[in-house]
């Protein structure tokens, strides 16, 4: 592949040739963790490029919201900028269609690259493609491997059901009171709402007619067992204590008040922080359930992370070897790749490795890189305002579980409200 040998030859030829060092700023929002994994990113690849200097700008660490505020001012600005990160799709596409991100297309064409082959998923505004992914985040199952012991279930496997699902948060809950460990935690998220819709549509949105999608029956099927789960079953923590004790999803799991939970791959790494999340269970992974026995077994929600050009850079052709780089190479690398070519064993076993006595490496290789995994996700129907529709799928889930409001009127206001934000957003 032409792409990887984007070496540092080229630079150093130039560098001979008398041309002037070029510096890049890279903008982000790295935690201490993530920080130490950029500077030895920076210091592999100028070593390798002699010629570029790369200065990693981290507006507000740990924080990506706040960081993307910081930015749109620092773009708006006139102030250097040339590679941005990004910690969606819709917040990529959102500044693509602003007009301040550059398209990658042109790039790739040289390089004879098809990014569908390269990452999991590439943003794209207009049939354009604006961004590389950095990091993925597939989403799994993870299980207290003790808890599943002592209720005798085995780990489950591709193709097991939302139905299994709740029947394994029944057996998995024990106990009563402060000390209760429920089956499984639900987060506030807008993926905890409906995640069929994250795995098995193209959007969870919206349909490919761009039309609020928050009829399908799955929001029905999804919301329901998340009732029964909460009420009758009483295997979930109730969302009104989520919401009223501002709970933490690392802290439920890690701490023992959950035996299992849907997450991200970023929650891996949490596993390994005793210091603070001090436990002794092993966790074992799993893929995520299906709606039902006939549907197809391996589709994930993968979320992720996205390498941009500032469409203001005066740097554009070393800005996308840098973003190229980063987004293949491993060895700085401290969260799953976004590339679908990168090594799955010696990357599950280089980040997760030391902490074998705490996480079942095999079944996270599996649930993460097993060749059934794929995501119906198509980055040609994501929109800029995405985020708004997700916050309706959460209103609505509250509206549903703390208001009581039937079913079908929670899906009209979603509907409706679904409307709206599309009408003002395309006006």
């Amino acid at each position: 592949m032409r792409s990887s040998k984007f070496s540092g030859r080229q630079y150093l030829f130039r560098g001979l040739q008398g041309t002037e060092p070029v510096t890049l700023k890279y903008y982000n929002w790295d935690s201490e963790v993530s920080a130490a994994a950029t500077k030895k990113l920076i210091e592999n690849y100028q070593a390798k490029n002699p010629n570029v200097k790369v200065e990693s700008v981290t507006l507000v660490p740990g924080n990506s919201l706040e960081t993307l505020k910081k930015l749109d001012v620092t773009m708006s600005s006139g102030e250097q900028v040339d590679v941005v990160l990004f910690p969606s799709v819709e917040e990529t596409i959102a500044r693509s269609a602003q007009g301040v991100l550059a398209p990658l297309d042109d790039f790739y064409k040289k390089d004879n690259i098809n990014p569908d082959d390269e990452y999991y998923i590439n943003p794209r505004y207009k049939g354009k493609t604006y961004a590389a992914m950095s990091n993925s985040s597939n989403w799994l199952v993870l299980f207290n491997e003790d808890a599943l012991k002592a209720a005798n279930l085995p780990a489950p496997t591709f193709g097991w059901t939302w139905d299994d699902f709740r029947d394994y948060a029944k057996k998995l809950t024990k106990g009563d009171g402060v000390g209760k460990q429920y089956g499984t935690y639900f987060h506030t998220w807008g993926e905890y709402t409906n995640m069929i819709a994250y795995t098995d549509k193209k959007n969870p949105y919206l349909t490919a007619e761009l039309k609020p999608q928050f009829d399908d029956p799955s929001f029905k099927q999804f919301f329901e067992m998340r009732k029964a789960m909460e009420k009758d079953d009483k295997s979930a923590k109730p969302l009104s204590d989520v919401i009223g004790g501002k709970l933490s999803y690392v802290s439920e799991y890690l701490s023992g008040k959950a035996a299992m939970m849907i997450t991200g791959s970023f929650m891996l790494a949490n596993i390994g922080d005793t210091k603070k999340y001090p436990h002794e269970f092993k966790t074992i992974a799993a893929p995520l359930p299906r709606p039902s026995k006939d549907s197809d077994p391996g589709l994930t929600n993968i979320g992720g992370q996205y390498a941009a050009i500032a469409q203001s850079s005066k740097h554009k052709d070393e800005a996308y070897k840098f973003i190229r780089y980063m987004t293949t190479e491993q060895e700085a690398r401290v969260e799953t790749s976004g590339w679908k070519k990168a090594d799955a064993t010696a990357l599950v076993e280089k980040l997760y490795g030391a902490n074998k006595n705490l996480i079942d490496l095999p079944s996270v290789t599996t649930t993460l890189y097993d060749k059934k995994v794929k995501t119906s996700v198509s980055s040609d129907i994501a929109v800029s305002y995405g985020s708004q529709l997700k916050k309706v799928m959460e209103d609505g889930m509250s509206k549903f579980l703390l208001d009581g409001a039937p079913i079908e009127e929670v899906q009209k206001w979603m509907m409706t409200e679904g409307d709206k934000i599309i009408k003002q957003n395309t006006k």
